[in-house]
């Protein structure tokens, strides 16, 4: 095969972002794996995307394919490449092999021991390319007593504690409006990735980067897990409010609501003054943190009261400016009118083809010196750039037909 599939791709292009050198290819599916690997695709990498062959045996039904919903696909999936093959083929085995010897990275979510069995598994590949990048996201991880289990994020919500802590007390477990055990698992494999790639310049070497949902949502726990591991303690729910600082959560206004976070004295002595209830500060109950959470019913009636007196905006601007933190509350469409989410452009244009003008959500931060593309490029159709893919690796126009008649490609 042609070496300049690697010498096309490999060199830095600063014309197509900062991670232009690297080439991966994502046999991952859903929501996790595809997830890690928008980040790369934004930032300039070639993301080759695997799927099943239209008409072959195991078509992709499941949620986030590209019939189920076209907005969650695009946002998805967009600046990829689309390659159909069948790697439970010989002939398929044998073309991913040859794109992994010209790869960075290979990553997948298949049951741990499904990649095994299909004979793409770490050491297969390894074997293929010592400086490969092989990442792994699995539900539960790589081995014990679940590794087999199927992943699923509100699965992993519940196993991971979050439901736990998430809605009002006595309401029992409630899953996040999100699905963050995907959504964050992608984002700490893309770490592990990047942390891995940065390795290998200094060793030549490349090695298995693996987390999990499950694993991705405990980490998310943060100061929730720190109570039970460091204190002991069990956490509960407690609704819109902080479970260590009062005032904070949600409070209803002249027009609606204002979210509020008024943590530590100084900060609660500010509040006060605010809201002409001086008398409260360094009252029993009332003096630290800690005796106001002892004491939060009493702390938020106090404030309650005050609050319907203003409307949101009108107390935003009286506690913006002595430096209490607060907001408005908004619904989603609510969130791209703001005049400071506007001016950050995480709206990102694009134009999609029977429905014009949209947008979708940019990656959340930014560059000095790779400012980000007008418009991201459209997800692709299914095999849309198999042809080309293949042509690159030195097949002929003629094999791959034959590929295609046996659903190979």
């Amino acid at each position: 095969m042609p070496a300049d599939f690697r010498e096309q791709h490999s060199r830095h292009d600063p014309k197509k972002g900062p991670l232009s050198r690297f080439t991966i290819i994502d046999a991952s599916r859903v929501r996790a794996g595809p997830t890690a690997m928008r980040v790369f695709a934004d930032m300039g990498a070639r993301v080759i995307k695997l799927e099943i062959p239209p008409g072959a045996p195991g078509g992709d039904d499941m949620i986030g394919g590209r019939d189920h919903n076209r907005a969650d696909y695009e946002n998805l999936h967009r600046n990829k490449e689309s390659l159909t093959l069948n790697m439970k083929d010989p002939a398929g085995l044998e073309i991913l092999r040859e794109l992994v010897t010209r790869a960075d990275v290979f990553i997948e979510n298949f049951r741990p021991d499904v990649k095994d069995r299909l004979g793409i598994g770490y050491e297969a590949l390894r074997a293929i390319n010592p400086r490969l990048v092989y990442a792994s996201i699995s539900g539960f991880g790589q081995d014990g007593p679940y590794a087999r289990w199927p992943g699923f994020d509100s699965i992993a919500q519940g196993m991971g504690g979050l439901m736990s802590v998430t809605g009002k007390p006595g309401e029992g477990p409630m899953r996040v409006g999100i699905p963050i055990a995907d959504l964050c698992s992608g984002h700490f494999c893309a770490q592990a990735i990047m942390t891995a790639l940065l390795e290998r310049e200094a060793s030549g070497e490349g090695q298995w980067v693996q987390t999990s949902l499950l694993e991705a949502q405990i980490a998310m726990l943060d100061f929730q897990a720190a109570q039970w591991l460091v204190d002991g303690k069990v956490p509960q729910q407690v609704g819109n409010e902080h479970p260590l600082t009062v005032p904070t959560g949600v409070f209803p206004t002249k027009d609606g609501y204002l979210n509020l976070a008024a943590i530590g004295n100084s900060m609660f002595a500010r509040l006060c003054e605010a809201l002409g209830l001086q008398h409260l500060v360094g009252q029993p109950g009332y003096e630290s943190d800690p005796a106001r959470v002892e004491n939060r019913d009493a702390v938020n009636e106090a404030v309650s009261e005050q609050f319907l007196t203003r409307t949101t905006r009108e107390w935003t601007d009286v506690l913006i400016k002595i430096g209490v933190p607060c907001g408005p509350i908004y619904k989603i469409n609510e969130v791209f009118d703001d005049p400071q989410v506007q001016h950050l452009g995480v709206a990102w244009p694009a134009s999609l083809p029977g429905k014009g003008d949209v947008a979708f959500v940019g990656t959340p931060f930014r560059l000095s010196r790779y400012p980000r593309a007008e418009q991201p490029r459209l997800a692709p159709e299914q095999g849309e750039h198999t042809q080309a893919i293949l042509n690159e690796l030195g097949y002929s126009d003629q094999q791959i037909g034959e590929w295609r008649s046996a659903y190979v490609v």
